[in-house]
């Protein structure tokens, strides 16, 4: 069967999905950012006009402003952001059930024998488009080849709101005059490896010699090479393959170190609420917790256990966390930075098997509360509702062990 890989890819997607939001930043210079205070002020996202003066993904504000006077900086809003991306799959998933995600914004299709019921690859890249623009307020720019690595660098050739077509009778005219890091898999380090031995474009690599890419870049020398030639024969996963993750984290870089334990703690309480909320996105189960603290000197410390039960509740994420924090991290340097991660994660619907000991009924209780109170989080926002431990104390003067002996605060 003639193979046709659809690459779709949301335009400014960030910035987009704030001007659907707020119809008033429409056709302005958007930026979404980091906070400036907490020290993480880089654009991560900017819309059309503010692209076309300048402004790039991985800017400081500072940096972008002087590009752009009259930028518009706001702060992200990725579960909003996700619940966008969902929206757009749902109409990718109209055409097959071949939708394998490159990032939040970005996915490839396989729509190969589908042309017999809705057109060839470009009408239903173009139906596609305008549906998702209709239904959304987005733009997509869609790459349409026969393999990925070609319908990824359609996408990336017109944007926004576009479609490229790159055949089998085309590709050489038009991707082999390509500079070679617009392939994928053509990182900084590889394309400065390149230029060493005068390999430009993306047709420099087909021309090359296979074995003698392989000699300067190992294995990765050959796959380019299969690419850039249209060998790639790779498939698009099913929509509901995902593999499971090998761990889900949350850190944060604090605006002030961090004096004592307890000040730890609330940080800590408040990760184990984003971690827990993104194992329940995914569907999954953790069976082991990290802790990671990074300490003013920048040397960083870790400490790790195991659940008594695979779980996604932020409560037993938190208390696990809450006992490395206070019974093995011994206090020498106040904190600057701290990570919560969770490990060896395990699909929900998978059976578990208890041990003796363990206290379902506990255990069934924090669930229960547990999903209420993300329920309230999902309807009023995440600030409506939060832990006990916010409200412990202020900031203690040093972070010393006789500070211990303070009771902990209620999660």
């Amino acid at each position: 069967m003639k193979r046709i890989i659809l690459h779709c890819d949301l335009n400014n997607f960030y910035a987009s999905v704030e001007c659907v939001k707020n119809p008033q930043l429409k056709g302005k210079c958007v930026a979404v950012c980091g906070s400036e205070d907490d020290r993480h002020g880089i654009v991560l996202a900017k819309s059309q006009p503010a692209k076309m003066l300048g402004v790039k993904t991985g800017d400081t504000i500072l940096e972008a402003r002087r590009k752009c006077g009259n930028l518009i900086v706001v702060r992200p809003d990725f579960d909003t952001y996700y619940d966008y991306s969902e929206k757009v799959k749902s109409i990718y998933s109209r055409y097959t059930d071949l939708i394998e995600s490159f990032g939040m914004d970005e996915c490839w299709l396989d729509i190969s024998g589908n042309e017999n019921l809705s057109g060839d690859g470009l009408a239903i890249a173009e139906e596609i488009r305008n549906s998702v623009r209709e239904e959304t307020g987005l733009t997509i720019s869609v790459g349409v080849s026969f393999n990925k690595v070609f319908a990824k660098l359609g996408s990336d050739m017109k944007k926004p709101d576009a479609t490229t077509v790159i055949s089998k009778e085309n590709y050489k005219d038009k991707v082999w005059c390509l500079n070679a890091n617009e392939m994928i898999f053509v990182g900084r380090r590889t394309f400065k490896t390149l230029q060493k031995y005068g390999i430009i474009t993306i047709g420099d690599i087909a021309r090359t010699q296979p074995d003698f890419l392989k000699k300067i870049l190992g294995k990765n020398g050959f796959d380019l090479w299969a690419y850039a030639n249209g060998l790639d024969f790779s498939p698009v996963s099913h929509i509901d393959s995902k593999p499971i993750p090998q761990s889900i984290s949350r850190g944060i870089t604090c605006m002030e170190s961090l004096l004592s334990v307890y000040e730890a703690e609330r940080v800590v309480a408040e990760l184990s609420v984003k971690v827990s909320k993104n194992l329940r996105r995914e569907h999954l189960l953790a069976t082991g917790v990290q802790l990671a603290i990074k300490e003013d000197n920048l040397t960083v410390q870790q400490y790790s256990d195991n659940l008594e039960f695979p779980t996604h509740n932020a409560k037993e994420i938190y208390e696990v966390s809450q006992k490395l924090l206070f019974q093995k991290h011994i206090w020498k340097r106040n904190i600057r930075a701290l990570t919560v991660r969770t490990y060896n994660l395990v699909k929900e619907e998978n059976y578990q098997q208890l041990h003796i000991d363990f206290d379902i009924d506990t255990h069934e209780k924090v669930c229960v509360v547990d999903n209420t109170l993300n329920g309230i989080r999902k309807k009023l926002g995440n600030d409506k509702i939060f832990n006990g431990c916010r409200l412990y104390g202020t900031k203690m003067p040093t972070g010393k062990s006789e500070h211990s002996s303070l009771p902990p605060a209620s999660f």
